[in-house]
């Protein structure tokens, strides 16, 4: 090598180390970049909104019929004050060892066929929950399915079960209260 490559080379690695020394020097890389911590003595206002007061719940009420059915007999209900419920603890259908039993012929021969379904020629099926208690008398109906809805025959079968009393549910061979599903199907001849 030539004395004038020699001092070229040493020209270039004195100005690599020198950019490299510079690079450090000027953005310590060495220190992890922290964001100053909030100063917890000083508060932002913010205009709230404040939110109404909750309304308090008031209880669901049923649906009440279109068309009212006048009937010479008055049914007989059990009507609860408001927010009261019944008391007894009415078991499902996979804790007692035998369901209740209500006689079929009884139950048909109180069912009517809803008119306005009669008239304009509608099959129906309606399941529905019955709560007896442990005298087997039916306390509570639901109508858990009415297909179609809005035909009258949801109706037509809670009236055939109201105070309709049957054989009541047992689990270990006591008489219990028991929810009861019972699909009743109305079918034109």
């Amino acid at each position: 090598m030539t004395k004038e490559k020699i001092i070229r080379a040493s020209i270039y690695v004195f100005a690599v180390v020198l950019h490299v020394l510079v690079f450090f020097l000027v953005f310590k890389t060495n220190k992890i970049i922290q964001e100053a911590p909030e100063n917890a003595r000083v508060m932002k206002l913010t205009d709230l909104q404040e939110a109404p007061p909750p309304e308090p719940e008031v209880p669901q009420v049923e649906a009440i019929a279109e068309k009212m059915v006048e009937t010479d007999v008055a049914p007989v209900q059990q009507v609860l004050a408001a927010g009261v419920f019944l008391t007894e603890t009415y078991l499902a259908m996979n804790q007692v060892s035998v369901p209740p039993k209500f006689d079929s012929g009884l139950v048909m021969k109180a069912l009517v066929y809803p008119p306005i379904a009669l008239r304009s020629g509608i099959e129906g099926k309606v399941i529905l929950e019955l709560f007896v208690d442990r005298t087997g008398t039916v306390q509570k109906i639901v109508i858990l399915k009415e297909d179609p809805p809005d035909r009258g025959f949801g109706e037509a079968a809670v009236k055939a079960f109201t105070d309709r009393k049957g054989v009541p549910a047992y689990a270990n061979g006591e008489p219990v209260s028991a929810r009861y599903r019972y699909p009743v199907t109305f079918k034109l001849k």
